[in-house]
């Protein structure tokens, strides 16, 4: 299991961890704040990640953690 953080594009910050599954699947889960205050939270999986490096696995989780918090209706 690793762990991730950042901001998204529209001012939340997020704290989260993604682990490898099966066939190339990464799961992850992550909370969001928007100026401290809890603001939700949301998992996902990222496919097609057997044998990618660690440093791209984390930017494509990042992306995907991104996409899902602003894209979300």
């Amino acid at each position: 299991m690793a762990n991730v953080s950042g901001k998204t594009s529209n001012g939340c910050t997020y704290e989260g961890d993604y682990h490898p599954a099966s066939a190339g699947r990464v799961h992850w889960s992550a909370t969001f704040r928007h100026n401290g205050d809890y603001a939700g939270m949301r998992h996902g999986c990222v496919h097609d990640m057997l044998g990618v490096d660690t440093a791209s696995v984390d930017d494509a989780v990042k992306l995907d953690i991104e996409s899902t918090w602003t894209q979300a209706t």
